[in-house]
């Protein structure tokens, strides 16, 4: 005879305002093996937990059952606890009755005899659980970072400075991201550059960092502690080893008619090139598409000259393997294309992106740091900087969610030219303001006061070019007032996206993605660097807008956990996993291609039937990679697949509990 014992939680007034927790209680110990049942107000406590570990000693309860939220919140907790008593942790029953009852009724009776139901179904449930022991798994000492921006490099810094080994998988030829085009950073005002460089030649030189530039990831597999992955290095044509830096090759290269990636598409490069002057490595590529002697087999003038012999157009792309027992994803973000928005005449070489302004007004820029129209290389007299191009957009054109970066970098630039050119005039459109950040408001406010921006509550509706004005037609909806400014410039705040590629890449993780392609976290408050597959883990903007300092935080949060998952000498995977029994098992497979974590496959054995013995073919279930989603034991036609912890018996003895 099962000894259940039930312990019903208030969760203060989140249970008890909608449901009579006594009358669960007195229910409860009227069900069929239960031995005790009490209430209390929170259950997750240590005074509730010790509760429960008491009650399980003084009345020898072989099975438990918690009335309280979702298990999602507090299940390893009451397992935990359970296991501190001496049972098994997966003989405990959690009865969510927050989430599912007290929060979706305002009927107290119907709460009260739904969360009565609910605790039923978990008792005829926890009568059935059997004791499941997981499994161990060897852990690969040895982290993979996808993505060589801050939040990449910080992470992979982080890791390293652990002890442990760390590559840099990234996309571009060099490290750096989004934060090396920028001139400076907000609320302080300090070079992007000067912060940013030493972080990446440490990344460099760390003698636990490999880099992979101009590398792709191809392929992953595996599971948490063992992931195999396969990494696409595209060729270089030129030998980094060999390559001493001296840029001869770039200087000489005659085909010049490519636009420069790192500046915005402000500035002509080479064929062959460096994407900018601090670039780790300090090595140039070779554009495919541009070069003269890998389109047409002539010229070849790079490889001529180079003193050291570098260039070497025979190199192929290089597919290396790799195993890691952890992933950062650290992917970045991208800027919205503006093509959609005509009424800003984004196709005006006077209408420029906010980031396009960052490459104007850098020393290393294509102005040389002067601040100048595209047009014809003269001051402006005025500047307009729009404010939520894109965001805050619920058309399909744009974006719903604020890009949170654009208020104060657009106060940052509106400040930087009135430091520089105080006789030019700034304004902002904006719909509201938003500085959460430490020093955030005092910072946005400085520029209002201190530097006389004009800001004005209202939205851009057409922007006409006249001569070699451009007429801003806007409405102050402070006043009412109708504007029309003449400005020199304009300075559009384009709102930031995920990262082109991320959908490709959510499919080779076997991560999710949000409605707007960002990464998703695995709990929003207590799981937010962590995904749903165990072992990935996010860092930086390719999750969500944000601003430098939260990227940074983030990824040191990303790798703190990486260095506790690699600490670990072995791991313990959850065995509440799909087992399939042979003995029924038809052989057609069809599990194999429904499982989205490719945890079956197939297997012959012999087995004895009438006498004789026959070979057949059977699906094979890897535990290390099953995550117990359930899909293969709907697909399985004869029934051959059952989940441990979640059986058809159990299923079944819940629904016919809720309908008793």
């Amino acid at each position: 005879m099962r000894k259940i014992g039930v312990f019903v939680c208030w969760c203060g007034s989140n249970i008890a305002a909608t449901v009579d927790v006594k009358q669960v209680v007195e229910e409860a110990k009227k069900m069929s093996g239960v031995a005790y049942a009490i209430d209390y107000q929170y259950m997750c406590s240590e005074i509730g937990q010790n509760m429960m570990k008491d009650a399980i000693d003084k009345h020898n309860l072989d099975r438990v059952v918690i009335a309280a939220c979702s298990p999602r919140m507090h299940e390893s907790t009451f397992r935990r606890a359970a296991e501190e008593a001496g049972i098994n942790p997966y003989l405990v029953e959690i009865a969510n009755i927050r989430e599912q009852c007290s929060w979706v009724h305002k009927d107290k009776e119907a709460g009260t005899k739904k969360a009565i139901a609910l605790t039923r179904a978990a008792v005829a449930k926890v009568t059935l659980n059997n004791e499941l022991i997981p499994g161990e798994i060897d852990v690969v000492k040895k982290a993979l970072i996808i993505g060589g921006g801050i939040a990449g490099i910080q992470a992979a810094l982080d890791i390293a400075d652990a002890g442990y080994k760390v590559d840099i998988v990234e996309k571009t030829p060099s490290i750096g991201g989004r934060m090396a085009q920028l001139d400076k950073t907000f609320p302080t005002l300090d070079c992007s550059a000067c912060i940013l460089t030493p972080k990446m030649v440490d990344a460099a030189k760390h003698p636990n960092i490999t880099l992979h530039t101009y590398s792709e990831v191809e392929k992953i597999s595996g599971y948490v502690g063992n992931f195999n992955v396969s990494i696409k290095k595209k060729a270089r044509y030129v030998d980094m080893d060999k390559c001493t830096g001296c840029r001869i090759c770039t200087e000489k290269c005659p085909s010049k008619k490519a636009e420069s990636e790192f500046e915005e598409g402000l500035k002509n490069r080479g064929a062959v090139y460096i994407p900018f002057a601090q670039a780790v490595p300090n090595v140039p590529v070779i554009d495919t598409d541009e070069c003269i002697k890998l389109k047409t087999g002539k010229c070849g003038l790079c490889e001529k000259l180079c003193p050291s012999g570098a260039i070497d157009f025979n190199q192929k792309d290089e597919m290396i393997t790799e195993e890691y027992g952890a992933i950062v994803v650290a992917s970045g973000y991208d800027i919205i294309d503006l093509d959609k928005f005509g009424e800003y005449q984004y196709d005006h070489p006077d209408v420029i992106t906010s980031l396009e302004f960052e490459r104007i007004t850098n020393a290393a820029g294509p102005t040389n740091g002067k601040f100048v129209r595209p047009s014809d290389g003269k001051k402006p007299k005025k500047v307009v900087f729009v404010q939520c191009v894109g965001s805050r957009d619920k058309t399909e054109r744009g974006k719903s969610y604020c890009s949170k970066i654009c208020c104060m970098y657009t106060a940052k630039h509106a400040m930087l030219i009135k430091e520089k050119y105080p006789d030019i005039e700034a304004y902002v459109f904006y719909i509201d303001v938003r500085t959460p950040g430490k020093n955030f408001d005092e910072f946005q406010r400085r520029a209002v006061e201190k530097y006389g921006v004009q800001y004005i509550k209202g939205m851009v509706g057409k922007i006409f070019p006249e001569g070699k004005k451009l007429m801003v037609h806007g409405v102050d909806t402070m006043s009412g007032e109708t504007l029309v400014i003449d400005a020199d410039m304009v300075v559009l705040a384009a709102a930031t996206k995920a990262k082109e590629g991320a959908l490709d890449l959510k499919r080779k993780l076997n991560i999710s993605t949000d409605i707007n392609n960002f990464f998703t976290e695995a709990h929003p408050k207590l799981r937010p660097v962590e995904t749903a597959s165990a072992g990935i883990y996010l860092a930086g903007a390719c999750q969500g807008p944000k601003d430098i300092p939260e990227t940074v935080a983030q990824s040191s949060a990303a790798a703190a956990k990486v260095i506790g998952l690699l600490n670990k000498s072995k791991l313990v995977n959850n065995p509440c996993v799909s087992k399939v029994d042979e003995s029924i098992c038809s052989g057609c497979l069809a599990c194999t291609e429904m499982c989205p974590y490719d945890a079956i496959s197939s297997e012959n054995i012999e087995i004895v039937d009438h006498g004789q013995r026959i070979k057949k073919t059977v699906a094979k279930v890897n535990e290390a990679l099953c995550h117990g989603c359930g899909g293969c034991t709907v697909t399985c036609r004869p029934g051959a697949i059952d989940l441990k912890g979640f059986t058809n018996k159990q299923i079944l003895a819940e629904v016919d509990a809720i309908c008793h």
